[in-house]
This record gives structure tokens, C-alpha cells and sequence, in this order.
């Protein structure tokens, strides 16, 4: 079997508080989504949201169903987001073939049946993040290319986040029922991402680090704003962010991450904020 999942139950402030590095790290931190000729799934119990990457190298890949839906299709009750990371690839959906350069995205809406991953070259494979979120309604699939995101500028080099925000699936830009994603990259010399830090306690979200080389990371800070920890990250690593929880980070060096959120809430600004004077 192609498709490999592994599941997590949500965790509230008070359990974190006396979580040790290594729980901390095995309750929020996805590791290793990216595996060659594989699918792989991390389902949360936060607001139902999965977490996957497919890495189409020496052959297609199919959107199986994995038991923990308890549906006879993946999308049967759900919508999907899909960004490519890696070399040119193609997602064909219900017959219909998307391609997929660096950094485009494409949303897949429910009831779509047949979904197959595939890399234009199989000596530089496409490199697909997914997330996945529960769906009440069928919307039209469509892509999102790096070009057709409506792009925020930023911060600034002297406080040390000058960034660009790539909205792209969201709402503002394609139908769906929750599921929220962008692209944030930093320009060089920027290292800060989402300062002022903030929490939005009626969605949560997921952090995709990318663009980082082998010997560089990022520190992603998380927790309640007076009770911050983090965790160390490295390249196509991912992290969990718990509604109550801020998420934000700091690199080595410059790199870019994937968002991805899911709620009861469409609004992008519908967050609390806090002065980074305000933090502990």
C-alpha cells in the first residue's frame, strides 16, 4: 500500500505546560510527510484537519481512503489543498489533468472521486504538501498558480520579517467550505515570520517549513502568549498549531512556509494579536 497515516488527539494548555522537549515534539511536529512513492497522512483531532505530502518519484500515486474516514472515497466528505514544492508534476482529477510548477497550488472540492499524483520527470520528482479538511458542500476545483496569488508585502528588513504573503487558496480567491492555505516567503536578511504573533481560537493551523538547506532550521515558537515554548525545525517539516496556541518562528537564514488553516471562521484577520513586548 501506498498510503501510510498515523493519527493524533488534541491537546489542551494545561497538558502542554508540563510537556518535556521530546512530548512536545511528538505531539505537534510532523516529521517526515515527504517520502518517496508514498502518501503520507497525519490526521488531527483539530477541527478534523489532515496533513500529508506525496512524492510521486518512480511512479503515480493515487488518493486512496484510509479507514479513519470511514468513506469509500478520500474526498467523499472532504475538500483538499495541493501545493507543489518540488519539479514539475500533475494532479488529474476525475480525468481532468492539472499541471504544477514550483510553488503553484491547486483545491480539489468534495465528491471529486479520483485524484492521481504524478511528476513530469521521474529523476526530479514533484513534491506535493496536502492538507485536508471536513466539507459540507461541493465547490469547483480549480488551480492556484504562483502567479495568480494575491500577494501581501510585509514587514520590513529592520525589524528582521520583510515577507511576502501569497493568498491562494482562500476565500477571497477560490470557493471552499474551511480550508484556508497560502505561501509566505522571506526576503534575505528576514528571518521573523507572522510577528506580531497572534492566536484565532476559533480555527487552528498547520506551519510547512521549506527552503531550507540541510544545515540551517527554524525555531517555531508556540503556546499561550505567557507561557511560549518551541520546537526546532528542519526542511518539509511541519507543526501542528493548536487554536490556543500562537505560532510563529524564527530561521537561521530565510526560507519560506505553507499555511494552512480550517474553522468555523473564512476571515484572514480574524485573529488576536500581541505585541512582541507582551510575549514570556
Amino acid at each position: 500500500m501506498t498510503t501510510e497515516i498515523t493519527s493524533r488527539y488534541a491537546v489542551g494548555p494545561n497538558e502542554a505546560k508540563g510537556f518535556d522537549t521530546n512530548q512536545l515534539r511528538k505531539e505537534f511536529l510532523a516529521e517526515n510527510l515527504m517520502q518517496d512513492n508514498k502518501i503520507t497522512w497525519l490526521y488531527t483531532h483539530y477541527e478534523r484537519f489532515m496533513v500529508g505530502g506525496a512524492v510521486p518519484k518512480a511512479k503515480q500515486l493515487s488518493l486512496e481512503t484510509v479507514d479513519a474516514l470511514k468513506s469509500k472515497s478520500f474526498l467523499g466528505g472532504r475538500e483538499i489543498g495541493i501545493f507543489n514544492v518540488g519539479q514539475a508534476g500533475t494532479v488529474t482529477a476525475d480525468g481532468e489533468t492539472y499541471h504544477l510548477g514550483y510553488k503553484d497550488s491547486l483545491y480539489l472540492g468534495k465528491e471529486t472521486e479520483n485524484v492521481v499524483f504524478a511528476s513530469e520527470d521521474s529523476n526530479a520528482p514533484a513534491r506535493f504538501y496536502l492538507n485536508s479538511a471536513p466539507a459540507h458542500k461541493k465547490h469547483p476545483n480549480q488551480l492556484v498558480t504562483a502567479a495568480d496569488a494575491n500577494v501581501l508585502k510585509m514587514g520590513s528588513l529592520e525589524t528582521s520579517n520583510e515577507r511576502d504573503i501569497n493568498q491562494m487558496l482562500i476565500n477571497t480567491v477560490v470557493k471552499t467550505c474551511q480550508l484556508q492555505m497560502g505561501l509566505t516567503s522571506l526576503k534575505p536578511g528576514s528571518v521573523w515570520n507572522t510577528m506580531p504573533a497572534h492566536q484565532h481560537d476559533r480555527r487552528n493551523e498547520v506551519y510547512f517549513y521549506f527552503e531550507l538547506p540541510e544545515d540551517q532550521v527554524v525555531c517555531h515558537f508556540m503556546g499561550e502568549p505567557q507561557e511560549t515554548r518551541h520546537i526546532w525545525v528542519k526542511n518539509e517539516q511541519a507543526v501542528v498549531s493548536p487554536p490556543w496556541s500562537i505560532h510563529s518562528g524564527a530561521g537561521t537564514q530565510n526560507y519560506s512556509f505553507i499555511w494552512g488553516m480550517a474553522g468555523e471562521n473564512l476571515d484572514y484577520d480574524d485573529m488576536d494579536k500581541f505585541k512582541p513586548s507582551d510575549l514570556r
